[in-house]
């Protein structure tokens, strides 16, 4: 089974269950973005409603340190499971089907989901004196079924588990901590996301003071001091920084979106001028599940001189300055698939989309706090959604509904480059069906054969239009129905910024036996300019900074840049941002920390040039158009 990349991993408490007003209203937003949620329930206060509800007393031990542990003889188990069942299962259940989500819920053990061992023997006191308790049915998580998991995530919009698991040694349910439930969940199934949510603010410098929240915790920080449930909830976020791939952070009260959070961070304590873009990488954010890391920017990056909002289709977009000249910084926030441990040193950073591109998108962010916009201009920084994937939602929102009048795209062009262009896509899938008969046959050609024929004509026609075209086959899927014998492939063209126009109509006015060819997609390609004022500012911003001059570039993939350039033909539009692009969508993406740097004063170097280059000649043609207007 594949992994789901938009899996949210909630541990909510038993009193979160019953006290919050809005908790299950922000799981089903989840949901209708597109999340799958594993839902794991505590159960303290349910098991005291349950044990209540029989008139008998709750039973605990006294370890010989101190402290105190539930005690669950067998007698005990069938309440405790009932307890969950009464108190959790069901309220979760009505409460979500209300918001017309499909619900799972059960205890992790049942069908032998998820396994543990049963503890060992307890040594305790009593009334003072020394004992051995050794039936208590406590333990510890050993394994879970995983691709069972992942199936019922992808069957139900929510799956809720809690304890207790199952022990196939003893042929018993065991009692496990429901934290480290959830942090043993979300390593077996690759969960993208795992929220502890409490009682408080997440946890707090000061107990006593409800807005002491700690922001940011790092491995190996020994100066938090928790107390109570609070250590199980630090012990399973340890557990899932040092073995799972999610971000991982303890909200509340009572809530996803609270006043307060603490988040856990992999790697070292950064310099402040590093930790965005590490806590940045070390947010999952593959297209469709960007809304993680837009609401963090968000919160993190708002301030007095910078607005900060998420758009109708997820972008985040941050704005400094109310001038009527707009400087654009476009970069995007999604990547693509397979998400590894961030990394992070005094020298480099790794992890999926250190360059491909929140390296780019983190020094737009990191200027914008640092430039000086003058009056007549406005900074604007959006991280578009979806970049990677086809739709390039984020992309088209921003072509239809933002205007500016120069546009740097966030991309790695390398610090010592400047990325002019691209290339286009167009994108087709080729069909042919034909009536099954027998490969022995005479004049027997296979669907499969035919495709590739039709593949090599269409390229060779599209070379009338573009001598400099690239093509490639990049999806074949065959099989028969009905007697039909069928084969689709999906072919790539990546169309430079000369073709001659009209290849799309040409193309698909093709005549090809048993065949069909759709277009997917028709990005053309874009250069811009190497005498606009943009491109001077680069230059200017460059010089002192760079030891050799700034050279230009155009790449042969696309970016948001074509996507603008379809309708905004008089934009001057450069793409720039740290990192070497061959490590784009490979498992060894990484940046080193001096080239993030050195990219960063060369973008505010030229942002500056810009807005003085601009200041004049815009600001006399600003006021001769009002003039005229009035």
């Amino acid at each position: 089974m594949a992994v789901i990349n938009n899996l949210h991993v909630i541990k909510l408490g038993s009193s979160t269950i019953v006290k919050s007003q809005t908790i299950f209203a922000e799981i089903a937003d989840l949901s209708r973005r597109g999340a799958k949620i594993l839902l794991i329930g505590g159960g303290a206060e349910a098991i005291e409603q349950k044990f209540a509800e029989l008139n008998e007393p709750l039973k605990f031990l006294e370890l010989e340190n101190g402290d105190q542990v539930r005690y669950c003889p067998p007698s005990d188990m069938d309440k405790i499971r009932q307890a969950y069942e009464d108190h959790i299962f069901a309220p979760v259940r009505a409460a979500l089907q209300a918001h017309g989500l499909s619900v799972l819920a059960q205890c992790a053990g049942d069908h032998g989901w998820v396994l543990g061992n049963k503890g060992k023997p307890l040594k305790v006191r009593k009334n003072g004196k020394k004992l051995i308790v050794r039936d208590s049915l406590y333990g510890s998580y050993t394994s879970a079924r995983e691709d069972v998991l992942l199936q019922l995530l992808h069957t139900h919009d929510v799956v809720c588990l809690a304890p207790p698991i199952y022990d196939p040694e003893i042929g018993q349910y065991i009692n496990i901590d429901a934290d480290m439930l959830a942090a043993h969940l979300a390593v077996a199934t690759r969960a993208s996301h795992i929220r502890f949510v409490t009682g408080t603010a997440g946890i707090l410098q000061d107990v006593d003071d409800p807005q002491s929240t700690i922001t940011d915790i790092y491995p190996q920080q020994d100066d938090i001091v928790v107390s109570g449930r609070m250590k199980q909830k630090l012990r399973a976020a340890e557990l899932t920084l040092s073995q799972g791939v999610a971000d991982i952070a303890i909200t509340g009260p009572h809530t996803l979106h609270g006043t307060g959070k603490t988040w856990f961070w992999r790697g070292n304590d950064l310099p402040d001028d590093m930790k965005l873009l590490h806590q940045a990488i070390s947010i999952p954010s593959v297209s469709g599940d960007e809304g993680v890391l837009a609401e963090f920017l968000q919160e993190r990056v708002a301030s007095k001189q910078i607005t900060a909002e998420v758009d109708e289709v997820g972008n985040i977009v941050l704005s400094k300055g109310e001038g009527h000249q707009t400087l654009l910084l476009l970069g995007h926030i999604d990547t693509v698939p397979y998400i590894w441990p961030s990394t992070a040193d005094d020298f480099q950073l790794s992890g999926r989309g250190s360059v491909d591109a929140k390296g780019s998108l983190v020094n737009f962010i990191e200027v914008l706090r640092r430039a000086e916009v003058p009056p007549s201009f406005r900074l604007l920084v959006i991280g578009a959604v979806e970049e990677e994937v086809s739709s390039s939602a984020g992309a088209f929102y921003v072509r239809d509904h933002v205007q500016a009048d120069a546009v740097i795209i966030g991309e790695p062009s390398g610090t010592s480059s400047l990325t002019l262009g691209y290339y286009g896509l167009f994108k087709l899938r080729l069909d042919v069906r034909q009536k099954q008969k027998h490969s022995a046959g005479k004049d027997s050609v296979s669907p499969i054969d035919r495709v590739y024929q039709l593949a090599a004509h269409v390229r060779q026609q599209l070379e009338l239009y573009d001598a400099d075209h690239l093509s490639a086959l990049i999806q074949l899927q065959s099989g028969s129905d009905n007697g039909d014998q069928y084969t689709s492939a999906i072919l790539n063209f990546r169309i430079s910024p000369q073709a001659q126009a009209g290849y799309q109509q040409h193309i698909t006015e093709l005549e090809w036996p048993d065949s069909t060819i759709t277009v997917l997609r028709d990005t053309p390609g874009y250069q811009n300019s190497r005498r606009d004022q943009l491109v001077k500012a680069f230059v200017r911003g460059a010089n002192g900074v760079l030891e050799d001059r700034l050279t230009f570039q155009m790449k042969k993939g696309t970016s948001d840049m074509n996507t603008l350039a379809t309708t905004w033909t008089d934009i001057p539009m450069v793409a720039y941002g740290p990192g070497d692009a061959s490590l784009d969508h490979t498992d060894e993406e990484h940046v080193s920390v001096d080239e993030v740097r050195l990219s960063r004063n060369i973008l505010l170097n030229s942002i500056h040039t810009w807005f003085s280059l601009n200041s004049k000649d815009k600001e006399e043609t600003y006021a001769a158009n009002r003039e005229q207007t009035t």
